[in-house]
């Protein structure tokens, strides 16, 4: 219990470290875009596939469990429409990206340390806090509410095409449905948890990378870490932001 405090209290010092003042501004604009299109335009065609089909799988699954007769076929597409946007595009697309962004980074700067190019950007005067993981950080959390939107249109594109073509739902009912009683405070509910969810999935796997000592099998070791360490975040944050926005 003492080693997980003390690793909390770490990581919340290196994230004080990292949203310093970057020494070089003019760098920053070119390292910003280049970890938006590495970390969020990258994620796009996983995130495209997962979509389509999950919205696809909830679609067909809800169909099959309305049973009674005094329960709507339009229900389907309320179903589908308020699985994917309060959960599973924000939470189920988050811990995808925390297996996929978070060994990344994770890897890239643990090799770094191991490698001794961190050290050497400390020698030369640079806080490598702010140089290597702000951009990431800052990155993740202006693209990843844009994927998460793509993320519950294809979920809902893939639920409508995949529940007519089966025959679980018909056109007209399926539009309906997502149409009915519809929340505007989902969506923003959603978004807010992408935040939250992004500031995670980066700040913590680039945590483990630039502690990682040793070789490369510390650099698995660390990527490891970071993933399900990530996962974990992002489950306990999805709670309290749920009890707290929701309740």
């Amino acid at each position: 219990m003492e080693k997980l405090f003390a690793g909390v209290g770490a990581y919340f010092l290196f994230v004080k470290r990292t949203f310093r003042k970057p020494q070089k501004w003019s760098l920053f604009p070119k390292q910003f875009f280049h970890e938006v299109n590495s970390l969020g335009l990258g994620s796009l065609p996983i995130i495209t596939i997962i979509s389509i089909f999950m919205g696809a799988v909830i679609t067909i699954q809800t169909a099959y469990n309305i049973e009674s007769p005094f329960i709507p076929l339009y229900a389907v597409g309320v179903a589908a429409r308020d699985s994917i946007i309060l959960e599973f595009s924000p939470t189920i697309i988050s811990l995808i990206l925390a297996g996929k962004v978070g060994s990344s980074i994770a890897s890239e700067i643990g090799t770094m340390r191991v490698t001794e190019q961190i050290d050497a950007l400390e020698v030369m005067g640079v806080n490598t806090e702010t140089f290597l993981v702000l951009p990431k950080i800052t990155a993740a959390l202006f693209i990843n509410p844009f994927l998460i939107l793509i993320s519950i249109f294809q979920g809902i594109i893939g639920g409508y095409v995949f529940g007519v073509l089966s025959g679980v739902v018909t056109t007209t009912e399926f539009v309906y449905g997502v149409q009915y009683a519809f929340h505007p405070f989902y969506v923003t509910y959603a978004l807010i948890k992408t935040v939250f969810f992004a500031f995670v999935v980066t700040s913590v796997p680039a945590y483990f990378g630039y502690y990682t000592s040793g070789g490369a099998l510390e650099v698995g070791s660390s990527s490891t870490k970071a993933v399900v360490s990530s996962s974990i975040c992002i489950l306990i944050i999805n709670y309290i932001l749920t009890q707290l926005l929701l309740s």
